[in-house]
């Protein structure tokens, strides 16, 4: 069970709520929106404890925001669709300032992205009751002379929508990465998700001036 942090329910569908506005009305998004709360806690309730301070637990508190609200929204909510709505949502100021700051051209910013990824790691490492149920961090800094890469080959928000009927969604939480990689002046390039069915989530961040990354 993952302890409930409401603010980051709050905080979501305050942001996602005016594309969903635009997409579909003020009154099934506020219906769907408010129905979505009881969904989440379930969810959270259902899923393994990955650690309350676990450095990558925002990812799933976030990400089942998401899920929670197609689920609330029984089948009139399209994968597709819903993509669009939450790319919108991306573009917002406030989500530009939260998620954006650094440049991936810069090789500063790429060490930071290091690090943190790193950091993450070292957290797991040094939290051996979540090591099998949180992501598992596989780094090689020799794969590409350009930008960042490494990849996972576990992800709890996987496990969970596997497990519970949350695949067709699923794929909304991953673009978004895209959408990320994009306020950080980057491109992210990958062939493989966990979503899709593949052995590995890859993550390869490149910064967008870069013509031919290698």
């Amino acid at each position: 069970m993952m302890k409930y942090k409401g603010g980051y329910f709050r905080l979501l569908t305050w942001l996602v709520k005016k594309p969903m506005y635009r997409k579909y009305g003020k009154e099934k998004t506020r219906k769907w929106i408010r129905e979505s709360n009881a969904v989440y806690r379930k969810m959270l309730e259902e899923s393994d404890d990955i650690g309350s301070d676990n450095p990558m637990a925002g990812n799933t508190y976030m990400g089942y925001v998401f899920m929670a609200i197609w689920k609330a929204a029984d089948g009139e909510i399209k994968v597709e669709d819903f993509k669009k709505v939450t790319q919108e949502m991306m573009d917002r100021p406030l989500v530009k300032i939260i998620k954006g700051g650094n440049d991936m051209n810069r090789k500063e910013d790429v060490e930071k992205m290091s690090n943190m990824l790193h950091a993450a790691d070292a957290w797991q490492k040094a939290h051996p009751e979540y090591v099998e149920k949180s992501w598992d961090f596989h780094f090689d800094e020799t794969k590409h002379k350009d930008g960042f890469y490494y990849y996972f080959t576990r992800c709890p928000m996987e496990t969970y929508a596997r497990e519970h009927g949350f695949m067709e969604v699923l794929p909304v939480c991953c673009d978004l990465d895209y959408c990320t990689a994009k306020l950080r002046h980057a491109r992210l390039i990958r062939d493989k998700t966990l979503a899709d069915g593949c052995d590995m989530c890859e993550y390869w961040f490149v910064g967008d001036q870069v013509k031919n990354p290698q």
